[in-house]
This record gives C-alpha cells, sequence and structure tokens, in this order.
C-alpha cells in the first residue's frame, strides 16, 4: 500500500473514532418503540433523615406567646432560605440520630421523614404542655435540597435549591450542564442511606431516564459525570477538532520520513 492511501486511511479512522456522534449528547431521546407507549408514574420514596441533616422547624399557636419559648432557635433569616441562618439556627442531626429542641430536649429522627418528624412533635407538644384547643400547628422542613456534582460538569460542586423536589436533570443544568466530553450514558448517583450507600446508574440519553429510581434525588446525593474515551485520546471533540489533529500528525510523519530520507 503506498503512502497516500496510508494517510488517507490513517485520516479515516481518526476522524472515525475520535469524533463525539451528536445522539451522545441529545437528551433523553424516544426509541421507535417507546412512541406509543403509556406514561407511568414514577413512585418518589420520601427521603429519611441522616446524621448531619440541618432541618428547620417552627411551632405556631392560636395565641404566639404560648409557643415562643419553643422557637427560640428561629428567625425570620433562616425561614426566608438564609443558608448561613439555617446552619447556626437550624437543628443539626447528630451523630446518634437526636436534634435538641427548646424545653422538648433530644428528640430522636433518624430514618424517619420530614412529616412523621412534624407528627411526632406535635404528638409531643399536646400530650406534655397543651390541649387540643390551643390550636398548634408544627412546619418542619430541611434547610435546603443539598446536593453534590463532580467529574465532566461545567461547576462542580455542592448546590443548595431551596425547593422540595429535584430531577437529575435540573442538578446538572444548574451546575451549567454536562461537558461535550462528559458521559451522558452512564451518569453515577451515589446514594446514602441511613443503614450505607449504593451506587446507580442512569443514562440521561434514554428517554426512559424518567423512569430510574434516581431520576428525582434526594438530598445528600452525589452526582459524578466520567469522560468520554475521546477526551483521554486527546483527538478532538469535533471534525475540525480532529482534521487538525490528523494534519499535525500526517505533517509530523512527512518531516520524519524526508529527514530520514535525505
Amino acid at each position: 500500500m503506498n503512502p497516500p492511501k496510508i494517510y488517507l486511511l490513517l485520516l479515516f479512522s481518526v476522524l472515525l473514532t475520535s469524533c463525539i456522534p451528536s445522539k451522545d449528547l441529545i437528551y433523553l431521546q424516544k426509541s421507535e418503540a417507546s412512541n406509543n407507549q403509556a406514561v407511568e408514574q414514577v413512585n418518589v420514596k420520601p427521603y429519611r433523615l441522616q446524621t448531619n441533616d440541618i432541618m428547620i422547624i417552627n411551632i405556631k399557636a392560636i395565641d404566639p406567646k404560648l409557643v415562643e419559648i419553643f422557637n427560640s432557635g428561629v428567625n425570620q433569616s433562616t425561614l426566608a432560605g438564609n443558608e448561613m441562618g439555617n446552619y447556626f439556627s437550624g437543628y443539626s442531626v447528630d451523630d446518634h440520630g437526636n436534634i435538641r429542641l427548646p424545653i422538648l430536649g433530644d428528640v430522636n429522627v433518624l430514618g424517619f421523614t420530614v412529616d412523621q418528624v412534624r407528627v411526632k412533635i406535635e404528638e409531643m407538644l399536646l400530650e406534655r404542655y397543651f390541649k387540643t384547643e390551643a390550636g398548634i400547628f408544627v412546619i418542619v422542613k430541611l434547610a435546603g435540597f443539598r446536593y453534590t456534582v463532580n467529574g465532566e460538569v461545567a461547576k462542580t460542586g455542592t448546590n443548595v435549591l431551596y425547593q422540595d423536589k429535584v430531577n437529575i436533570m435540573e442538578a446538572i443544568a444548574n451546575s451549567g450542564d454536562i461537558t461535550v466530553t462528559g458521559d451522558r450514558k452512564d451518569v453515577k448517583v451515589i446514594r446514602r442511606y441511613p443503614q450505607g450507600s449504593e451506587t446507580f446508574s442512569i443514562d440521561l440519553t434514554d428517554s426512559k431516564a424518567t423512569d430510574s429510581p434516581v431520576f428525582y434525588l434526594q438530598p445528600n446525593d452525589y452526582i459524578y459525570v466520567k469522560p468520554l474515551k475521546q477526551k483521554t485520546w486527546g483527538t478532538g471533540k469535533t471534525g475540525i477538532e480532529s482534521l487538525s489533529t490528523v494534519i499535525t500528525l500526517l505533517s509530523l510523519a512527512t518531516t520524519t520520513f524526508l529527514l530520514l530520507r535525505n
């Protein structure tokens, strides 16, 4: 085989293997078989509290003065979603799974849902200090929806959103999206449970990703986007970049051949 044919073969092989196909960059693609499928509701399991979670608790009554002492750690900046205020004025779950409330003392919340904690505090107040006529009303919320994104995204780090539900598409968009060299077909989600951690994989290019148990995130989820093999090759992300790489290699090969020949 003569040199021109070798160069052409090298050119086409590099272009074919190094370019990132557009189908690897498009989210939630539908296959022909899924076009007529019925939409099913995704059941999202409620989040269960873990150590180091921070909670915001506010107790109300018909007469606000009756419950002032129970709200000694609550201020308006905290309730407005001030992250620093949440840290200093919220109730942190300690290593034993307890939060320490004014008057009520230690309350174990490890493994409880937020709604279960609300019911538990209401029952404690009515049992020990108030009658039903007092109109006790308890508000319990997590101090923001916290998650971490790492790997091939525009902006890595830990983010806090002040909303009850967050899906993985929103989380990635909030981090500036996955870069061109990020693997959208195998995004890892590490989820913590009171009893340990579990790692999930989700293909964000497939419309069936919405059925995944990790499409809707839970607080403290860790998302990792690994790089595509094209990044490690360093040949370029697009056809133009790959062509430039090939031209450089051919120029180097030609120069080396001529020098050796002379």
